[in-house]
């Protein structure tokens, strides 16, 4: 934020001040996250401050235990064919949407990003009753099915986000050319878009790896996933080890939130018109 070379002192004390309440707001937001990353190091088996000591005992538990190894590799392996599920189907969404020519399209859009406006736990009532009907209830494909629900809307999104600068007479011109759709789609397309598709799949894996709603209603004792086990660990068993397990995935969504947003910053400009 610059300000004019003939500001006032005035506007430099309002600047001060908003610069301030912004540094305030974010101080607020920001540390009750990091919490547990000290907490993690402690090297007693309680919850206190100061810390009895620095270790890496629960990280080495969290890493090393069986029980949480198996959340981990849950989480994982819902997380992958979630992302890989929506990100496909977001993606062929986004193109078709993109096409000014979809009909009812003003109807659908809001149909299709619903699922971040309803409670999560909405979803997961009325997902858990439906499978108990069709036998998904408490199996893997369930789960990954409900969270490309959850997750969809965002690759369409980010995706649709790529199209808006992409030139559809390129299409039209491998058409011309002899190429089948297809064929247009991966040489031509999907490069341009790429940025957009892959911010959408790291969005999407993201919000598969965090959530713990639906899967408390799907799951069962072998398929809880990490955010799951840490939840019916502050429950049954309160342990530093929960700390350690919510650094590990703070710090996986972090990292998968900054490549989503250079990714998406990155489509931005290459969709820009050049001047």
């Amino acid at each position: 934020m610059l300000l004019s070379p003939y500001a006032t002192t005035g506007d430099r004390l309002r600047l001060g001040l908003l610069l301030l309440w912004c540094g305030l707001t974010l101080i607020f937001l920001v540390v009750p996250i990091f919490v547990p990353v000290p907490l993690s190091f402690n090297g007693g088996s309680f919850f206190t401050f100061p810390l009895a000591g620095v270790s890496t005992r629960w990280y080495a538990e969290v890493l090393g235990t069986e029980r949480w190894r198996a959340a981990i590799g849950n989480s994982l392996l819902i997380g992958s064919g979630a992302t890989v599920l929506a990100t496909i189907l977001g993606t062929l969404t986004a193109i078709g949407l993109s096409d000014p020519k979809f009909p009812a399209r003003r109807f659908v859009v809001p149909l299709l990003i619903s699922p971040l406006i309803v409670p999560v736990v909405v979803t997961a009532v009325g997902t858990y009753l439906f499978y108990a009907r069709i036998g998904l209830a408490n199996t893997y494909a369930g789960i990954i099915l409900a969270h490309t629900v959850l997750a969809s809307p965002f690759v369409v999104v980010t995706v649709g986000a790529s199209l808006s600068g992409f030139d559809r007479n390129l299409m039209r011109a491998t058409s011309i050319l002899g190429a089948k759709p297809l064929t247009g789609f991966l040489r031509v397309m999907l490069p341009l878009i790429l940025p957009g598709v892959l911010s959408g799949a790291a969005f999407a894996f993201v919000t598969s790896f965090d959530e713990v709603v639906v899967v408390q209603f799907l799951a069962n004792a072998q398929q809880r996933t990490l955010p799951l086990e840490m939840f019916t660990g502050l429950r049954e068993q309160l342990s530093p080890a929960i700390t350690a397990a919510a650094t590990l995935m703070m710090g996986l969504s972090i990292l998968l939130l900054i490549v989503a947003n250079l990714l998406a910053r990155r489509s931005r400009q290459a969709g820009a018109p050049a001047e």
